[in-house]
């Protein structure tokens, strides 16, 4: 059976969202696109239900359970008041809106939120791939040595060289958005997050590990990364 836990306390964040959230997903650890939403929740003080599967018992629910919510038969689903939300990214930016934050605030901002975070799920989509491969022994570090230094590389020139980034830590300089929890997530997944950044700065992607410990240092997510909630 999927394990369903609720953490944190309503505030004034959920009254700005409508109430408090359920998310349907693997129990994947703190890893994957559903990951991103709860660390968006945590960073903002939204409290939340939180519904796990676990990969052997997910597909006797994706037909069911999850087919009921979602006619695609994917999750991360949402539920809240009675409203179902998909795609994971559509999910981000939904919730942001409401928020008032984590979008930008000028066109110009939110083009180059949403296209940092583009960058980030097309890395991602190729990680996947590489890592839940049946040949994953030479796949993966085939995808290191390639599809993802040329991802790092990308992310680091964008961050170094955009004048929105250059103005802070983050995507759009000093205000946090979604993107940089998109990006912050394919890099915890892909282990460049631990062990003091040491993928990210022997391989010299100092702007990238500037980012990554912008975003750790937040209230929320330290807070969550500290606590028994974070599973890894």
């Amino acid at each position: 059976m999927p394990t369903s836990k609720t953490y944190g306390t309503p505030s004034a964040a959920n009254d700005a969202i409508g109430g408090v959230p359920t998310i349907h997903y693997f129990d994947f650890q703190s890893r994957g696109r559903g990951q991103v939403v709860r660390l968006l929740w945590e960073d903002a003080g939204i409290a939340y239900n939180d519904v796990r599967y676990s990969f052997d018992e997910y597909p006797a629910h994706k037909q069911t359970t999850i087919a009921e919510m979602n006619p695609a038969e994917t999750i991360p689903v949402i539920k809240l008041n009675g409203k179902t939300l998909t795609q994971s990214y559509a999910i981000l930016r939904h919730f942001a809106r409401q928020l008032g934050k984590y979008d930008g605030q000028t066109k110009e901002e939110r083009y180059w939120v949403d296209a940092m975070c583009d960058l980030a799920s097309d890395w991602r989509t190729l990680f996947i791939l590489a890592f839940f491969s049946p040949q994953k022994a030479q796949t993966y570090p085939e995808h290191i040595r390639t599809d993802r230094a040329r991802f790092l590389k990308a992310l680091e020139t964008h961050l170094s060289s955009s004048e929105l980034s250059q103005r802070g830590p983050y995507v759009i300089g000093q205000e946090i958005t979604y993107a940089d929890l998109v990006i912050y997530q394919v890099c915890h997944d892909e282990q460049l997050t631990q062990e003091g950044r040491r993928g990210l700065v022997e391989g010299g992607y100092l702007r990238l590990k500037e980012l990554v410990d912008a975003v750790e240092r937040r209230e929320g997510v330290r807070g969550f990364l500290e606590s028994e909630r974070y599973l890894g």
